[in-house]
C-alpha cells in the first residue's frame, strides 16, 4: 500500500547562473524570430481609408443626457398624448380584450378548458398592443 502513494518530489534549486543563461536563450530566440523586411507588408495606398463613424457630427439635435436623447428618439408629436398612469385602465382595457379574444380563441381552441384559454389570453395580453402598459408613459417626475 505505501508503494502505491507517490513520494512528493521537491522543486529543483536554480542558481543565478541557470536563470541568466534561460534569459539569454530566450533573448536569442527573440532575436533569430524578428520579422525580416521582406516579411513586413507594405500598405497600399491606392485603397482609401474609411472615415471613423464614432467621429461623425450629426445635424440636427445633440443630446447631453438621457432625457434629451428619449425625447429628440420619441415618436409622439404632443408630449400631452403621453398616459400618466396606465395602471388605472389596464383593468377595464383587460376586460374588453378579454371578451373580444375569448370568442375568437373559443373557436379556434374549442376543446380547450377555460382555464387554458385564460392562460393564452394573458400571453397575448402581454404583447398586445391594447394594453396600456405596451403605450409609451410619462415619468412620474416629468412635469
Amino acid at each position: 500500500m505505501g508503494a502505491l502513494k507517490s513520494a512528493k518530489v521537491a522543486p529543483a534549486k536554480v542558481t543565478k547562473a541557470q536563470i541568466d543563461a534561460e534569459a539569454d536563450r530566450r533573448e536569442k530566440i527573440l532575436k533569430q524570430d524578428k520579422p525580416k523586411e521582406s516579411d513586413v507588408v507594405a500598405l497600399d495606398e491606392t485603397v482609401p481609408i474609411s472615415e471613423n463613424v464614432n467621429r461623425i457630427v450629426h445635424e440636427g439635435h445633440s443630446a447631453r443626457d438621457v432625457e434629451e436623447a428619449l425625447s429628440i428618439l420619441s415618436v409622439q408629436e404632443n408630449p400631452s398624448d403621453i398616459d400618466k398612469h396606465p395602471e388605472k385602465r389596464v383593468r377595464a382595457a383587460y376586460s374588453t380584450f378579454e371578451e373580444r379574444e375569448m370568442v375568437r380563441l373559443k373557436a379556434e381552441y374549442p376543446n380547450f378548458r377555460l382555464s387554458q384559454l385564460k392562460q393564452m389570453l394573458k400571453k397575448e395580453w402581454q404583447k398586445s398592443p391594447d394594453n396600456p402598459f405596451n403605450q409609451p408613459t410619462r415619468s412620474f417626475n416629468t412635469k
